[in-house]
Formats: C-alpha cells, structure tokens, sequence
C-alpha cells in the first residue's frame, strides 16, 4: 500500500460563505476498482450553447471558444438560439440574436443571404467544434405575425420574461413550402461550403422549447414546422442527423405532452410535408433545469432534485417507445436554472454563478446524470451546458456564463477537468455517503455534503474526479477524503492533483481580493488569467505502487473539486 498525503490549506471563503467555518471536519472514504468498468468515458459534457449566437465572433466569445475547444482531444459540440432571425437594429442583445438569413425583395421573391450564419458556423468549425445546429427562430418576412418583431427585453423588466421576449420571430410561418425551402438552402450552402463528410458529423433540430413561449403556435402547427424542416434537411443531405423537440424542462405547456406528441408523430403520424408515415427521427432530444431559491433564513439554496427528476423522466419517456429506444440522446440544455441572462444583482437565487458553488453543482451533476443513463440504459451522448459569455457587461455580474470580460470562471475548469478524462468509467464507490442519483431527486442534498467520485481508466492511466457539495450556501467545515484506488500494477506511479476551489483555479476569488474592480489594469488582467487557469494542489509525486493498492489522502474544502490523475 503506498500512502500519498496531499494537503489543502484553508482559504478564503466566497460571497455569503465568508464567515470562519466551523472546526469540526467531515470525512469520506472513496474506493475506486480499476478492474471495474461502468462503461465508456463518453464526453456528455461537451456540448455547450447561448441565446445571443452574435457573440460567437466578438473578441470575448472567439477566446472563449478557443478556450472550450481545448478542453479534451474530441470535439466540442455547440448550439445557438437565433441562427434564422431577422436582423433589426444592432443584431445582438440579451437574450436576441439575428443573422439576416432570408428576407424577401419588393415582389416577395426569397433573398438567403449566409454572411452573419456563415461568420458563426465557421468560427466553430475552424476551432473544431462541431454545430448543434438549431433550426431557428421565424425570419420576419415568413411570420405570420411579424409586428413587433424585435424584442428589447432588459433583466430588469417586471413581469415574466414572456411578456418582454414574445414577438414575431416566434410565431408560425406564413408559408410552410417557404419554410422549408428556407432549411433546404441553408443545408445545401453547409454543404458546398464545409462538404458532405464535415455536415453528417452535425446534429440538426428544429426550433427551440416548442411547449413554452418561445412557439407562439399549436403542437400540430409545431409538428408541420417539424416535418417541413426535416424534410428540407433530407433533401439537401439525406444522411444528416436531424433530431428534437428540444422541449423545456416541464413547465408551461406540458413537456411530457409535447414529447409524447412528437415521439407519436414520428412513429405513424402522417408527415405534414411528405404525406407519408411517420417523420425522420435520427435523436432525441428535451432539456432539464435545477431550480434554486433563498430559503426564509437568507440561504441560498440549489436544487439539483429538479435537473435529476427531468433527466430521469426524459429518459423514462423515451424507452416506453421500443422504436426510439435505441436512439442517441442529448439534453439540449442541462442547467441550474433556466435565464442565463439574469444576473444575480437581480436575481438572488441566481447568486451562484461566479464562484465554486456552480464549479461543485456541475461535477455532481454530470457525475449522476452518466448514473441515471447507465440506470436506464440509455445512449446518451451529450448534454448541453448554457452557459457562454456576456460582452459589454461588468466584471462578475452573475450572470450564467462561463467567462467575465474574457476571463474564466472557476466551473470551465471543471469542464478541463472532465475533458481530462479518459476511456472508461470504472467502480468508484463511496461508503457512508448516502446520496446516490435516487435519493437526491427524493431530497436534494440536504442532510449532509455529498463527497464522491467518478473515475475513469486508460492505457496507464487513470483520473478520479472528487467533489464535496451540498445544496446549501452556508459556512461548512472541510472534509478529509481518504481515496483507496485498486488495479495499479506494480512499479512507480506519477500522482498529479488539480483543484478547483476558493484558492485554487479561482479568478472570482482573485478579483474580490483585488477589491472586486470594475476598471481592471493591465497587470490585474493578468494576474485574473493566471488565476483562472487549472491549477494543481501542489507538485506532481512519484511514488511506488505494490500489491495494485495505493491510497492517497487529503483535505477537500466545501464546494471544492479534485482531479487526482495516476499514471504508470
């Protein structure tokens, strides 16, 4: 048995954590067989998107891209709102994106005009990144109620969101054959431009929460749109991917309506577009939402119950139909909350943006959403974290972004973390730790922190990723994790430990240490990159591994996050 000691001291706490903790200290015991494996390390995390699709080619969303396409060595899949809306004064602003795709001239001839879509898509694909290409939203010009199109929602705006954000890019066409046109030419142009071989590797779906506001139409008006898209997808590339509906995570309209609706039509509904059986369906696809609030004593409190509970039920949903069973799957949108553009200054509950709060949520969750895939045996193959950049804003607004002015949060480390994962999931158990995917979408994490792991395995090689979270906002004592990892053969042993926590891989910390500026130097500009960059808890150790046991030890703050990597 060889006994690494891998030590963290305290560091300062973040926004209403920054009380001394208590002295006591949690333990937790981890047990990860390498023998084990659980199934393939399958990169789910690497699906991101944002409303305001502009942002892809402003400074702040290149860098930020560049920055996400080097998270792992496979491609980073991306989706935006807006690829098909009509331009109308500056084309981005919260929650708003246009590209000018289609209008039409004096004698309502169609103008396609791809410079704004083809200034996006290529900034994906030149990085690597492969489009989640959202169908979307209605041009002007084929709305069926185009006045006002264009909306000037601002998060201050009282009332819903809806009443601000409804307008005519979200109502029916006016022409379904138009429509469908319109999708027709947009793949043919990907596909003179990009090429056949780069467009099968896309994913395609149409429109955006069809069960909510953002479809200002019936269920069968949203299926026609459905059949007509797919239709001009196929036509213009029969072996595309096209998939949906990308529901909301059940609220308004009934997503479970939706869903069911939809999954019907595809299985023996006639197609609005081609009068045959049935509507091409090559993935499935809805989206899952958590759901924090500030309880009556002022504590900020998550609530992963609800991203887990919608995450199950999308996937209950779909097995009860034997012909889509087997289909790949992606949540199209697997978040805390559902308005990224809300800022915590106005939002409260949303006041974990910036710091380790979100960085820990987001490892526990992804950890259990492979569980609940594994439980279900479902081919999930990507889950979508909203969450981009916010240009033009102030230095941490709170926003649900994974970068502030160019500079990286502490959860885009947990994204490199993962992206540090590799081949196979393997057995990592936690004794005493009772929260297993079932029970926090009973409770929540509650009752205590929950400390665990996911690890994975390659050719000499393994990682275990460790967090210690609870759903409460509230000063917490660290914990002392020891970590029992079976199957290293004989011989030495290379132990490498990254950390994300309130004094490591932290830029918010570093910029509330600077006095939290707004007009931030040159010089705290870089020392807030140096600060956001994955960092290690201290030196790499060589060691010498016997019996296939080694057993490594050390202190992991609440909301902290390791990756303890192993190589041999």
């Amino acid at each position: 048995m060889v006994l690494l000691s891998l030590t963290l001291l305290g560091g300062a706490a973040q926004g209403r954590a920054q009380e001394e903790p208590p002295p006591a200290k949690d333990s937790a015991t981890i047990e990860v067989d390498l023998g084990q494996v659980v199934g393939p390390m399958r990169p789910i995390w690497s699906y991101v998107g944002y409303d305001e699709a502009n942002y892809t080619y402003f400074a702040e969303g290149r860098k930020l891209l560049s920055d996400l396409a080097e998270l792992s060595p496979g491609p980073v899949h991306v989706r935006a709102h807006g690829l098909l809306s009509t331009v109308e004064g500056d084309p981005v602003a919260l929650k708003w994106a246009s590209t000018n795709a289609y209008t039409e001239d004096a004698e309502g001839r169609p103008v396609y005009d791809w410079t704004l879509v083809d200034s996006i898509v290529d900034t994906w694909v030149d990085l690597g990144m492969k489009p989640f290409m959202e169908i979307g939203f209605m041009p002007k010009a084929l709305s069926t109620n185009p006045e006002p199109y264009r909306h000037y929602w601002q998060p201050s705006d009282p009332g819903p969101r809806s009443e601000h954000v409804v307008r005519g890019q979200f109502h029916p066409p006016n022409d379904y054959e138009r429509w469908g046109e319109l999708v027709y030419q947009w793949v043919r142009h990907s596909v003179e431009r990009y090429g056949a071989t780069e467009v099968e590797t896309w994913w395609w779906q149409v429109w955006n929460e069809p069960n909510i506001f953002y479809w200002q139409g019936s269920m069968e008006e949203f299926l026609m749109l459905h059949d007509y898209a797919a239709e001009g997808v196929k036509r213009a590339l029969p072996t595309a991917r096209i998939g949906g509906p990308n529901t909301s995570a059940g609220t308004g309209r009934s997503a479970t309506t939706y869903l069911r609706g939809f999954l019907e039509h595809a299985r023996s509904g006639i197609n609005y577009a081609t009068g045959e059986t049935g509507s091409p369906l090559d993935f499935f696809s809805f989206h899952a939402k958590g759901a924090p609030s500030v309880t009556e004593e002022g504590v900020l409190q998550m609530g992963l119950e609800n991203q887990l509970r919608q995450i199950e039920g999308g996937l209950q949903l779909l097995a009860e139909y034997p012909e889509f069973s087997n289909l790949p799957i992606i949540i199209g949108e697997s978040d805390p909350e559902g308005c990224a553009a809300c800022p915590s200054s106005i939002y409260p509950e949303h006041d974990y943006r910036n710091g380790t709060v979100y960085a820990s949520y987001t490892a526990a969750q992804i950890a259990r959403t492979y569980q609940l895939a594994d439980e279900h045996g479902a081919d999930l193959v990507g889950a979508v974290t909203w969450a981009f950049t916010f240009p033009g804003q102030d230095w941490f607004a709170g926003f649900r972004s994974l970068a502030s002015n160019g500079v990286n949060k502490p959860v885009l480390n947990v994204l490199r973390m993962f992206g540090m994962m590799r081949g196979d999931r393997v057995i990592a158990a936690s004794p005493g730790n009772p929260y297993s995917a079932s029970v926090i979408m009973e409770s929540g994490v509650r009752d205590g922190p929950d400390i665990a792991a996911l690890a994975s395995k390659g050719n000499g090689e393994a990682q275990i990723l460790v967090w210690n979270y609870h759903d409460d906002f509230v000063p917490s004592p660290d914990a002392t994790v020891t970590l029992h990892v079976d199957g290293i053969p004989t011989g030495r042993v290379l132990a490498r430990h990254y950390r994300v926590d309130e004094d490591h891989s932290n830029a918010y910390t570093a910029w509330q240490e600077m006095g939290s500026p707004q007009d931030v130097t040159p010089a705290q500009r870089d020392a807030l990159e140096r600060a956001a960059k994955l960092a290690m808890l201290d030196s790499p150790t060589w060691t010498h591994a016997s019996g296939g046991l080694a057993t490594l030890q050390f202190e992991l703050p609440r909301r902290g996050v390791s990756l303890v990597t192993l190589s041999w």
